[in-house]
C-alpha cells in the first residue's frame, strides 16, 4: 500500500474517534464536571472557646493538696484548637434525600482550661514547697457522622447527630485515672469563599462517661477554616 493510501484510510478513523469523544462530552449531564471536582472530602482547622460544666479546682494534682483553702486551678473556661478530616460517605443520603450528604469525621482537639502556679507534686510529697505552673488540659479524639445540607452550594449548614469521643485529661484525677469516653453533639455552618476554600462556625457539646471520677463534660464554639479535596 502506498503512503498516500495509508493517510487516506487513517483520516476517517481519527475523525470517527473525535466525533465519538464529542458525543460522550455532550451526553454528560450539566454540572457533572463541577460535582466531580468537588468530591466532598475536607480537612479543617478550628479553634475558640472551651468550657467545662464543672471546674477541677482543689484536686490533688491540679492544686497539689492546697492547705490554704484557696484553689488556684478552679476555672472552668479556656480555649481549644483542633483539626478534622471529613471523608465523603454519600452525596444524596444513600439515595433517600437530594442535597443531603453524609461524611465521616475523624478529629483531634486540645483544650486548656486553666494554668496557675502551684506547689510541685513530687517535691511536695518529700516536704518541699517548690512551686511551678500546673496546666489543666484535655485531649479529645473523636469519630462522628456529619450530615451536610446543600453540600455543593455556597452556604452549607451541618449537624452531628451523635459522635464517639475518647478523652485524656491532665493532670490525672485524685484516683490517678486519666482516660475517659463519651459522646458529642454538634452543629455548624460554612460558606465557600473561593473554590474549595471555606470559612465556618462550629459548636459542640461533649457528654463524658466520667470514668476518671471527675466531671469531664464540656462545650466548645469557634470558627474554622476548611479546604475541600
Amino acid at each position: 500500500m502506498r503512503r498516500g493510501d495509508s493517510q487516506r484510510f487513517g483520516q476517517p478513523r481519527w475523525c470517527a474517534v473525535a466525533l465519538l469523544l464529542v458525543a460522550v462530552v455532550l451526553a454528560i449531564p450539566e454540572g457533572a464536571w463541577a460535582e466531580d471536582e468537588m468530591r466532598g472530602n475536607q480537612v479543617s482547622f478550628r479553634g475558640g472557646y472551651a468550657g467545662l460544666t464543672d471546674g477541677r479546682g482543689c484536686e490533688t494534682f491540679t492544686d497539689v493538696g492546697t492547705v490554704t483553702g484557696v484553689c488556684s486551678n478552679n476555672a472552668n473556661s479556656g480555649y481549644y484548637v483542633g483539626g478534622a478530616l471529613d471523608l465523603m460517605l454519600t452525596k444524596d443520603f444513600w439515595g433517600l434525600m437530594n442535597k443531603v450528604a453524609a461524611t465521616g469525621e475523624i478529629g483531634v482537639e486540645f483544650k486548656r482550661f486553666d494554668s496557675n502556679t502551684t506547689r510541685q507534686a513530687i517535691p511536695s510529697v518529700l516536704g518541699s514547697t517548690a512551686t511551678n505552673q500546673t496546666q489543666v488540659t484535655m485531649l479529645t479524639v473523636n469519630v462522628a457522622p456529619k450530615l451536610k445540607f446543600n453540600q455543593f452550594g455556597d452556604l452549607v449548614p451541618w449537624i452531628i447527630p451523635i459522635g464517639l469521643d475518647f478523652h485524656v485529661i491532665s493532670p490525672p484525677s485524685n484516683q490517678v485515672n486519666y482516660l475517659d469516653v463519651g459522646i458529642q453533639f454538634g452543629a455548624g455552618i460554612e460558606y465557600r469563599v473561593w473554590k474549595e476554600m471555606k470559612l465556618g462556625l462550629d459548636a459542640r457539646f461533649h457528654l463524658a462517661a466520667n470514668q476518671t471520677n471527675t466531671v469531664n463534660n464540656f462545650g466548645t464554639i469557634g470558627p474554622y477554616v476548611g479546604i475541600g479535596f
